[in-house]
């Protein structure tokens, strides 16, 4: 089997119905959904033809060739390419927080976890942390127990948390806290750790982690001082 991702979907928040059904559809893995707004100026949304800077954030994480299928769904069925309609991209997952969490994320399926071995050469890990809501500081003390700097919080809901409970055994709040915390790719595994171990799946938190490779920052320049 192939690599995992994380793809968001970002589209008009009245558009939402329609792509949480394709979703739903193609049975693909929890989802989370939070609300966002553009930052568009006006002129800008006429010329792009948007009518709305109110928007619906959607995540998942699924395979490559998953992907593959659902963006030519999103393309012939939603046309997700017509002007205002919105954009969904993936980016590769670089590592898991444990089996459970692997499950999770992937909805318990069969799926076979590949080496590390995707952008190799990158200075920056982006950690992100999904925890029960109320608990981001029990996340991130645990975090900056590892050298972590600080995070930033969105709040999201969370679906298929029934279908998770059956096989982690624990149950889960649909409310979440998604945390994400850019760190080092040398501190990626002790912060990871520091998570699982203090407030993992064991904890009222509940945390499910996972990292994605960054490319590139702007703004990091006390990070990379220190």
């Amino acid at each position: 089997m192939g690599k995992l991702c994380m793809m968001t979907t970002i589209v008009n928040r009245k558009h939402f119905k329609k792509y949480f059904r394709l979703y739903q559809d193609e049975h693909l893995p929890v989802m989370f959904v939070t609300l966002g707004a553009g930052t568009a100026s006006g002129d800008i949304l006429d010329y792009l033809g948007l009518e709305s800077t109110e928007k619906a954030v959607m995540f998942h994480v699924l395979e490559e060739s998953a992907w593959e299928n659902t963006k030519k769904d999103l393309r012939h069925k939603l046309q997700i390419d017509a002007p205002g309609e919105g954009i969904a991209f993936v980016v590769p997952l670089s590592s898991i927080g444990g089996r459970k969490a692997l499950q999770f994320l992937s909805g318990n399926q069969d799926f076979q976890k590949e080496e590390e071995s995707v952008l190799k050469d990158t200075v920056y890990e982006l950690i992100v942390v999904i925890a029960n809501q109320g608990y981001t500081e029990l996340a991130m003390d645990a975090a900056r127990s590892a050298g972590a700097y600080g995070g930033t919080v969105i709040h999201a809901k969370g679906t298929g948390m029934e279908q998770a409970e059956k096989f982690m055994g624990v149950s889960l709040a649909s409310e979440k806290e998604i945390i994400f915390i850019v760190a080092k790719k040398t501190q990626k595994n002790d912060i990871m750790k520091a998570v699982m171990e203090q407030a993992g799946m064991q904890s009222k938190a509940k945390s499910i982690v996972f990292s994605l490779p960054v490319t590139d920052t702007a703004g990091l320049r006390l990070m990379e001082d220190s």
